[in-house]
């Protein structure tokens, strides 16, 4: 009879959708991305350590769980909690002209994790991976910029738009995409936390 009940047991825990350890580091990965944000480098154009966050932990711990840390940051951020950057929130932020690129993050967890799921970490499907899902993310932000900021302020050229919001970031995420692989592949083979 225990040895049933054993089996009954296995089999509810196999066809969960979402285990503890996935509330666990969808938590922790939140947290991550929400300090991230929080952290600025001071430069001609200052940026965050927020889509160094996304990388990560998309990268670490694949598409279900990068996805669903992303989706409860936004939630987290539509509701008011201070998880942005500049220790902001509001659904005010998230659907404000710059809110498309926050959006993208999504995009992005999705496609890094899918192949860090596929390929097992390894480092160049993981540089791919984070260099399509920026593009995606940045196309997506950029497309949400222009159509807000026509709402709200007038047309604005898409040269311009890419100069304020694109270029200025490029190198900067490109050395994030770097450090992520690198924290991807080198620590995610040896961690603890069950699939």
């Amino acid at each position: 009879m225990s040895e049933n009940n054993g089996k009954v047991k296995e089999n509810i825990k196999k066809n969960q959708k979402i285990t503890t350890a996935d509330i666990v580091v969808v938590a922790l990965s939140t947290a991550l991305i929400a300090v991230c944000s929080w952290i600025s480098i001071p430069m001609a154009v200052p940026f965050t350590l927020q889509t160094f966050a996304v990388f990560a932990v998309a990268g670490l711990f694949g598409a279900k769980r990068g996805t669903l840390s992303v989706l409860v940051y936004i939630l987290l951020a539509v509701i008011g909690v201070p998880v942005l950057a500049g220790m902001k929130g509001g659904f005010d932020k998230i659907i404000g002209s710059t809110g498309g690129y926050i959006v993208g993050f999504v995009f992005i967890a999705v496609i890094v994790g899918f192949v860090s799921d596929k390929f097992h970490r390894k480092a160049l499907p993981l540089v791919v991976a984070m260099l399509v899902g920026l593009a995606v993310c940045y196309a997506f932000g950029t497309a949400w910029f222009m159509f807000v900021y026509a709402r709200t302020s007038g047309a604005v050229g898409l040269g311009t738009v890419l100069g304020w919001c694109v270029v200025p970031f490029i190198i900067p995420d490109c050395v994030k995409i770097a450090c992520a692989v690198i924290l991807s592949n080198r620590v995610g083979s040896k961690l603890a936390v069950s699939d």
